[in-house]
């Protein structure tokens, strides 16, 4: 049975996007459950169970059978899975046996296009990059980004139709998060979607919706690459300011970064500032769909919205794995893990785990300790902008409850062909405003 529907209330299916075939197994076609698969050779990265919302039973029988789970081959190359929460900690905060230097996901970077980040450095240098942006979601700015995060939240819904179907995720989460990353940039606000673009393609690259091949891939960063360039060139030749392409431009530690470096820094603020949060944003409606009594509570108790925002995000999980590489041998979970090989933390289900969470499938707004969640990582790496993306969803429920009943998800939402981020393409809903 899917993790997934298990007490919830079902949403009715709808046609999905257009045909993605992979590993033979055609849009729409049977997917074979857990009980039939070989799991001496499985590849949970094919990004058709991914768009098809059927991994759970997969990762239900990792945990319970294969926690620390290797995979002999795959399009990337073979890799561990590690699947349950306290085997995840255990990688996510030893980082001096588990690497980010060899890159964050299943997939290598190529020798010849290299984007160096912060987020995929080990010490010093991932430390003191990390420190040149952090203070722009500081508790300051975090004050001053709330008024404005909450009146253009108002803005949006008030042109959005009542009573009509639209796509959430086109008006609400990629708008949302759009604006926000273009004033974390100082970005000019009329070009803010080619930030969305950069994003959708930065993590699409193995998408034939998103890009038709390497060279489009490539060709579309380097877009990206170029843009920033000018950007950065008029701020280096002026005084600092608050926003993140000065920070770097003036920062002792990024001044002097290659292209290549400052793009790989670029498309991990991007992704890391929009694809989540939005995710999140859309994943919470989706959520209160399936368990409409979690939003009559919340309705009738906004001091839950904090709580409930924390549980959103670990229900939802937007990015579903991070990757390390070994630096030495090392064993987990009984596994003998060799210095060199690849090693996946699946906060996604690790933050499904049941030995750690009760009833971990469902919507919880109460859930003891929610923040302990994986989906911001733990360690030297956690998400530099967690406490914004709470912010942005906090105020998101907020202006939600003070104007409508219900919003009504009216077919199964479209989702991404990828096993790192875990989104939504198109969600139609309808929302029906508060009695007078």
């Amino acid at each position: 049975m899917a993790a997934d529907t298990a007490t919830a209330k079902p949403i009715s299916r709808s046609a999905g996007a257009e045909e993605f075939r992979t590993n033979g197994i055609p849009k729409d076609g049977p997917i074979p459950p857990a009980s039939e698969l070989d799991f001496k050779t499985y590849d949970i990265t094919d990004p058709e169970i991914w768009r098809r919302n059927a991994y759970w039973d997969r990762f239900a029988w990792m945990r319970k059978n294969d926690p620390v789970h290797w995979c002999p081959d795959s399009p990337f190359g073979p890799y561990w899975s590690v699947t349950k929460y306290q085997d995840i900690m255990t990688v996510d905060t030893t980082h001096g046996v588990f690497s980010s230097e060899g890159g964050i996901t299943v997939v290598d970077q190529d020798e010849d296009f290299q984007l160096p980040m912060f987020i995929a450095m080990d010490p010093p240098k991932h430390d003191l990059q990390r420190k040149t942006v952090q203070s722009i979601v500081g508790p300051d700015n975090l004050k001053s980004f709330e008024s404005l995060i909450r009146s253009r939240t108002k803005k949006l819904f008030d042109d959005l139709p009542i009573g009509e179907p639209f796509d959430w995720v086109d008006k609400v989460s990629i708008e949302l998060t759009t604006m926000m990353l273009a004033t974390l940039f100082d970005f000019p606000f009329e070009d803010r979607r080619k930030l969305t673009r950069w994003s959708d393609v930065t993590t699409g690259r193995n998408n034939p919706d998103i890009v038709s091949g390497e060279e489009q891939w490539r060709g579309e960063l380097m877009e990206c690459l170029g843009y920033f360039t000018r950007l950065w060139n008029e701020r280096v030749n002026a005084e600092p300011r608050g926003d993140l392409v000065s920070m770097l431009a003036h920062g002792e530690h990024t001044r002097n970064m290659t292209p290549q470096e400052y793009l790989g820094n670029l498309l991990l603020l991007i992704v890391g500032g929009n694809d989540t949060t939005r995710n999140s944003m859309t994943g919470g409606v989706y959520a209160f769909n399936k368990w409409p009594e979690q939003f009559a509570k919340l309705k009738a108790d906004h001091k839950l919205i904090p709580s409930a925002v924390s549980e959103i995000i670990r229900w939802q999980t937007p990015l579903a794995h991070m990757r390390r590489t070994a630096l030495q041998d090392f064993e987990l979970g009984g596994k003998a893990i060799a210095k060199g090989d690849k090693v996946l933390m699946w906060y996604v289900s690790g933050n499904r785990d049941e030995e750690h969470y009760s009833n971990p499938n469902e919507l919880w707004i109460e859930r003891p300790r929610v923040r302990g969640h994986l989906s911001f990582g733990f360690g030297i790496h956690r998400c530099v902008g967690n406490r914004l993306a709470e912010l942005q969803l906090q105020v998101l429920w907020e202006e939600i409850l003070a104007r409508w009943e219900n919003i009504e998800v009216l077919e199964e939402p479209a989702r991404v062909p990828s096993s790192f981020v875990k989104g939504y393409t198109k969600m139609m809903v309808k929302v029906t405003p508060k009695p007078a």
